[in-house]
């Protein structure tokens, strides 16, 4: 006969208490070097903003120091990170435009200590029109996120959460980034859009950034009790291979109300499946930063 300490609830009770008081997570390594992910998928609500916001809670709770850059103006990514984003607010509009300086704009986050954000106000909603005809209007954000300061925050990873489009905001994003990171969703229309991201980020790379590559997708709002999950997820991996995480994101309904708390879905219920999962995913994006030196290293040898 099974105890109370064996049931699901004891499960999710006993891991919200490891995550609050820090206690039973294992100590991961840091990356060799900063890891700067543009977070992008040009098809709305695929889970591109809380996964951005929650990976960033996750690692740090295994002690990686995280900046997220909230570059789509609806803002969501702030309010989950409760970052003021009020009109007039320091953000990424005014760095985008040189009119603040990565120091000026940047805001401790209240989803964990070592998670740094640079906030989304409506006003980077006419940023792109301002930009066409800005000199070097692709690099702007390249340009101002500075080395030397987030060498001084320690930052481990970076974050740039884009709007679901393919516009100037999205390729500053891509410029200033050598990785992307695509959360793809589950479901029947997932993979529409991808292929024309791809041909953008060859683009991209001819002309504008030539390390810029796929390095990371993310499975996300899995329905186990669909088929259809199943057949997407497999097409995925199929398709894609070993740049897929191998955690899959379940569809989750407290993932959906942490936001409206101002919160991540760690801070909200850490004992959920939603928080579990995205601390899985965290700890293999470090487990890989890893590996990718490893091998780099070995290479280099050879």
């Amino acid at each position: 006969m099974s105890s109370y300490f064996d049931t699901p609830i004891a499960e999710a009770a006993e891991r919200a208490s490891r995550i609050i008081h820090r206690t039973g997570l294992e100590e991961l390594p840091k990356p060799p070097s900063r890891r700067m992910f543009s977070v992008a998928n040009q098809k709305g609500g695929v889970g591109k903003t809380t996964t951005a916001v929650n990976l960033a809670a996750a690692l740090a709770l295994y002690g990686m120091h995280v900046l997220v850059v909230d570059l789509d103006p609806q803002g969501n990514a702030s309010t989950a990170l409760g970052a003021e984003h009020r009109s007039g607010t320091p953000s990424s509009y005014e760095l985008l435009l040189g009119e603040c300086t990565l120091e000026e704009c940047i805001q401790k986050s209240t989803a964990g200590e070592g998670v740094f954000v640079v906030p989304a106000t409506i006003d980077l909603a006419g940023s792109e029109i301002e930009l066409v005809s800005m000199v070097a209007r692709e690099k702007r954000l390249k340009d101002a996120l500075d080395d030397s300061y987030l060498d001084e925050l320690g930052i481990d990873f970076v974050f740039i959460d884009c709007p679901p489009s393919l516009g100037l905001l999205t390729i500053n994003a891509m410029v200033a980034a050598d990785e992307i990171l695509l959360p793809i969703q589950c479901e029947y229309y997932a993979l529409e859009g991808v292929g024309q991201l791809l041909n953008n980020i060859n683009l991209i790379q001819m002309h504008l950034n030539k390390n810029l590559h796929l390095s990371t997708i993310l499975l996300t709002m899995f329905d186990g009790r669909t088929k259809l999950a199943d057949q997407v997820a497999n097409e995925v991996r199929n398709h894609f291979g070993d740049i897929v995480l191998e955690t899959i994101i379940p569809r989750s309904v407290k993932v959906s109300e942490a936001p409206g708390f101002r919160q991540t879905v760690i801070q909200f219920d850490p004992g959920s499946t939603g928080a579990k999962t995205y601390l899985e995913a965290a700890r293999e994006i470090i487990l890989r930063s890893t590996k990718k030196d490893q091998g780099s290293q070995a290479s280099e040898a050879n």
